[in-house]
């Protein structure tokens, strides 16, 4: 080669990279970031979980007790502080299976390792979640625990009701609650049930930021594939709000007749109407993503409004209030929500069937938020006071794929290997509690106070559950005995890893002899 064409090759190989690194050079500048101080974080995260309490606190006695209809107004229960105290709620303690996953293996473990230390937890279950872990207890790996062709609840509500702690992690780093729930969300859920979490966790990332609910729930909205019906949910309540933003009872009105009473829009639900019973369970994660959605717009900023229309939206009213109230909490801060909320809330008992308190959650929330921070791209910065800052990268929302679960994808046919069974080593013959049980369902151990239902003064019942007996009113007060032993089953089904057939048959064994069958 000539000396020339040399020298021209070298001008422009050199050329080449100048410009390659003045490319990376302006993509650099341009990245925009957001600043959070990290003390401002750890108060927003901390409200987060109050809010999630408060929600789950007023709502548990109207549970499930309003399936398509209104909860009326009378029939709300009067905001206690003691009631913030809501450390034996599944809502809560279920999460914390997640998070401890992520303590200890950090946010690259695999979906099996979550697999199996969900399938090694040890509270009751229903749904989408109980389910799930049956299947991961007999060796069905994930995705495929959660996938329709095993999981006939896979749209059900269950990750919706969890995902919170995939936000509260996650300050405005919606590709991280997104993936998340691609990690924990896929144990139970499927399509529109998934994209419930998804929506959830990234309205929380959101809120850490925002105040405009509008723009929260638009931020949600952008977490999830555009065409799957969840996110036609979601644009439905916005659009109804907008039409009306005075009249919460028009909207829930038409929520009810598209995400209700249509199937088109009911096409996996687990369960539908009892003609005899004259009710419809609706578990569905869009009808009651919508009432997460209804009670934010309409509650206008305001704790009470929002979390007495999430929840008088009926269906799963302690779950709903407790979604809207934690991204609402999250919004304002624990320094500045209203001295009732969390004046008497105690920082030191543990959440059920965890090693959390209120102190190890926050502690635990900030190592990872911190870390979810990092990997992002963002980094941790001292200000010239020297106080330590969030800098965290302004990153579009990547959805999940589309999938729908009356139309799903192939399964992946995952099974665990020997050595990852030998690592599920739950009982998984039933087995029921010694000493006192509830007596109603026969299978909740009265050992602790968070496990006692509640008199109509707020007192402990001596004779029922939490799950069973609340505000002086059994939460299935029409159920048979029949009934209640199936809905029972499904609960030992999904804890012992045994069919419903079994579970049914060991209840009608001595169910029929606890007190309150014995009154019938």
């Amino acid at each position: 080669m000539r000396q020339r064409e040399v020298v021209q090759w070298a001008l422009v190989a050199l050329a080449s990279v100048v410009i390659l690194l003045a490319g990376q050079s302006s993509a650099a500048a341009e990245q925009e970031y957001r600043r959070l101080p990290v003390s401002e974080y750890r108060d927003k995260m901390v409200a987060g979980w109050i809010g999630q309490m408060v929600g789950v606190g007023v709502g548990g006695p109207t549970e499930f007790r309003w399936r398509g209809a209104m909860v009326p107004a009378d029939e709300v229960p009067k905001w206690r502080p003691k009631m913030v105290n809501q450390f034996g709620q599944d809502d809560l303690y279920v999460e914390m299976t997640f998070l401890q996953t992520l303590q200890m293996y950090g946010f690259d473990v695999s979906i099996r390792q979550a697999g199996i230390d969900f399938a090694n937890s040890r509270y009751g279950l229903w749904h989408a979640n109980g389910e799930g872990r049956r299947l991961l207890r007999q060796g069905t790996a994930p995705p495929d625990s959660g996938h329709p062709e095993f999981n006939k609840h896979a749209d059900d509500i269950d990750y919706q009701i969890e995902a919170d702690f995939s936000g509260l992690m996650a300050p405005g780093l919606p590709n991280t609650a997104i993936k998340l729930g691609e990690k924990f969300g896929r144990l139970m859920n499927y399509g529109d049930g998934l994209y419930g979490g998804q929506f959830v966790g990234a309205m929380y990332a959101e809120a850490f930021f925002e105040t405009d609910i509008a723009k929260i729930v638009e931020a949600g909205l952008r977490a999830i594939p555009a065409e799957s019906q969840y996110a036609e949910c979601v644009r439905d309540v916005l659009a109804w709000w907008r039409e009306d933003p005075d009249d919460w009872e028009t909207t829930w009105e038409k929520i009810n007749a598209k995400y209700h009473l249509n199937p088109d829009y009911r096409r996996f639900s687990c369960s539908g109407p009892d003609a005899e019973k004259g009710w419809d369970l609706n578990i569905d994660a869009k009808v009651n993503g919508a009432m997460i959605v209804l009670g934010l717009l309409y509650g206008n900023g305001d704790p009470d409004k929002t979390v007495e229309i999430s929840l008088r939206g009926g269906h799963d009213s302690d779950c709903n209030p407790s979604n809207a109230a934690g991204v609402l909490f999250t919004t304002i801060g624990a320094s500045r929500l209203p001295e009732r909320f969390a004046s008497e809330l105690s920082y030191d008992t543990d959440f059920s069937y965890t090693a959390f308190n209120m102190r190890r959650l926050t502690e635990v929330c900030e190592q990872l938020a911190r870390q979810a921070v990092v990997r992002a791209g963002g980094r941790v910065e001292t200000d010239e006071s020297g106080e330590e800052v969030l800098v965290i990268p302004v990153l579009a929302p990547e959805p999940t794929a589309l999938e729908q679960s009356w139309e799903p994808r192939p399964a992946a046919n995952t099974r665990f290997t020997e050595e990852e069974m030998a690592q599920i080593t739950v009982e998984t013959s039933i087995q029921f509690a010694e000493g006192p049980l509830c007596q109603s369902c026969g299978l909740m151990p009265l050992d602790s106070p968070e496990n006692f239902g509640t008199n109509a003064d707020g007192s402990k019942s001596e004779d029922y559950c939490v799950y069973c007996f609340k505000d002086g009113a059994f939460t299935y007060p029409d159920a048979t005995l029949e009934e209640w032993i199936k809905v029972c089953a499904g609960f030992v089904a999904g804890y012992w890893n045994v069919s419903e057939e079994e579970a049914a048959a060991k209840l009608s064994e001595y169910m029929p002899k606890l007190k309150r069958w014995q009154q019938k």
